[in-house]
């Protein structure tokens, strides 16, 4: 068992920018409803809770999604809002997944009536620039390439927060000291911004950095990703053994991750959520899963590497 006490500093060492105090942040509804308003820098009021790690799987043959944060304000529209710490350079088209995702389970089954749609914003934060136009903030709206003034009109608004921009001049003090408390969310940023909505979000980081009960479920968190890496650096050592030779170091990399996407796949995990709980490249862990559905259900993944490579040679 991993020393409490040391995982328990590490939620302390938390930002806003990391998943995990995000998601558990942002469960309560004033802070979400704080949060919105500064990076839309329009006043929201939710109607309903903030539901976090939404899943949404609209079969059982499609891939499941799981959104961040997502609740409705006095109009019915869904705001649903990803953070996300590693650029897996597939981010815009994951956008649109979710999307489309989000807008089938919107619908009562049966129901023709696509105008009962709710308007939906997906907000994507992140601590670099998917666009690299150095822009705080990127909207896009279904535009007329003919006729740019005429928009689609369908509901739909992406948002991408990029926390690094550098047009401050178009935006207020209090969107650009969130910008910087995102990623250092210190009592230091808190207690110098005027703004009254991120000290009212930095007090309900504080009580969860501070809360027992938060400890143990990011202690929970962090030893199911750490003891997944663990075994399979035990798994891959004991096979470099067996064969007589020590694995090379990215051989060794590769399997363990081939070992953890198996262990994944065992409990039905889609590979959209396993490569979000990995901090994996989406296309990487979807190779991974094409290939290891041929090994199922034992999963060998002695086997499930040398057919990769296999691939790759032939490709």
């Amino acid at each position: 068992m991993a020393n409490t006490n040391n995982v328990v500093a590490k939620l302390e060492e938390l930002n806003l920018v990391d998943r995990f105090l995000f998601d558990e942040t942002m469960e309560n509804t004033e802070a979400y409803q704080a949060a919105v308003s500064i990076l839309l820098e329009k006043e929201i009021e939710l109607l309903s809770r903030p539901e976090t790690e939404k899943e949404l799987r609209i079969s059982p043959e499609l891939r499941q999604v799981r959104l961040d944060v997502v609740s409705l304000d006095m109009e019915k529209k869904v705001y649903y809002t990803e953070m996300q710490k590693r650029n897996t350079m597939n981010l815009e088209k994951r956008s649109r997944y979710y999307q489309a995702q989000l807008d089938v389970s919107l619908l009562e089954p049966g129901s023709t009536d696509f105008n009962l749609l709710n308007d939906t914003c997906f907000v994507l934060v992140a601590p670099f620039d998917i666009f690299g136009r150095g822009l705080f903030r990127y909207t896009f709206e279904g535009t007329c390439r003919e006729c740019p003034d005429l928009k689609l009109g369908d509901g739909a608004v992406r948002i991408f927060i990029n926390t690094k921009g550098t047009n401050q001049e178009d935006f207020s003090q209090e969107f650009l000291d969130f910008m910087e408390y995102i990623t250092k969310s210190t009592d230091e940023i808190a207690q110098k911004t005027q703004s009254k909505r991120i000290k009212l979000i930095h007090k309900n980081v504080k009580k969860i950095r501070l809360s027992e009960k938060m400890g143990v479920k990011y202690m929970q968190r962090w030893e199911e990703v750490a003891y997944a890496r663990q075994d399979g650096i035990t798994e891959g050592k004991t096979i470099g053994m067996i064969e007589g030779k020590m694995l090379g170091k990215a051989e060794g990399e590769e399997k363990m991750l081939i070992n953890i996407i198996c262990r994944k796949l065992k409990k039905a995990t889609d590979p959209q959520t396993i490569a979000k709980e990995l901090e994996e490249d989406l296309e990487r862990v979807q190779n991974v899963c094409r290939v290891a559905e041929k090994y199922a259900p034992e999963y060998d993944c002695d086997l499930i590497y040398d057919a990769l490579h296999k691939d790759k040679s032939e490709n």
